[in-house]
């Protein structure tokens, strides 16, 4: 597996390469469900930017911005055009009946606008929450305003970070990242062990909501 060294090495020279379009590409697939490292881009970009000013921080933040919320819209369609059909064929494998789908668009329409604007901050939601949300029936427009919204907190909150003190977080990375994947897997299994506590009870609420079998619309 490449280092964490190579992979930066890497990336800075495909920003010396082909500038703001990488980072807008590469957060814009990521965000479409492939497994990219968006976040590292942005970093990367926003460190390059400040030694190198090379690169505009602003326009680095509006690349990985304009990417994510463009690469979420193209996920969010997917989901909702074929997501359902993917989750009925290949659910089974993740045990996800038509009890838990029903629970899960229960969740996406009652909760649905907070995992799509605080999932940009969670490397795997990053990733699947645009399709998902798609998948499970989310009305377009409140999508689109937490998927904005999100997109361009996330961007300027990291970006501007990154670039005002690089040097010290590029020191300090091995070490907020440990802290981050740690608290993130605290949060996860929490929140697992809460699921399970009041599935039942939510089985119920969802079933309230859609009875008979689930639909694909």
């Amino acid at each position: 597996m490449m280092s964490l060294a190579a992979s930066t090495g890497h990336l800075q020279n495909l920003l010396e390469s082909y500038g703001y379009a990488t980072i807008f590409v590469i957060v814009g697939l990521e965000c479409l469900g492939i497994p990219l490292p968006g976040e590292a881009v942005l970093t990367t970009g926003a460190i390059y930017a400040a030694t190198t000013h090379r690169l505009s921080i602003f326009l680095v933040v509006l690349a990985a911005a304009a990417g994510a919320i463009i690469g979420d819209n193209i996920g969010f369609t997917i989901g909702r055009t074929a997501g359902y059909r993917i989750l009925r064929r290949f659910g089974r494998i993740i045990r996800l009946d038509e009890r838990r789908m029903k629970i899960g668009r229960y969740i996406f329409l009652k909760h649905g606008g907070k995992v799509v604007f605080f999932g940009r901050f969670v490397a795997f939601l990053r990733i699947y929450s645009a399709f998902l949300a798609g998948a499970n029936r989310m009305g377009w427009r409140r999508f689109t305003v937490f998927n904005a919204a999100g997109g361009i907190v996330w961007a300027s909150l990291v970006g501007f970070a990154f670039y005002f003190a690089g040097g010290a977080l590029t020191r300090s990375h091995g070490v907020i990242q440990t802290v981050i994947i740690a608290v993130a897997v605290a949060v996860i299994i929490a929140s697992l062990i809460v699921v399970r506590r009041y599935e039942a009870r939510i089985a119920e609420r969802a079933e309230a909501e859609f009875p008979g079998p689930l639909e694909a619309t």
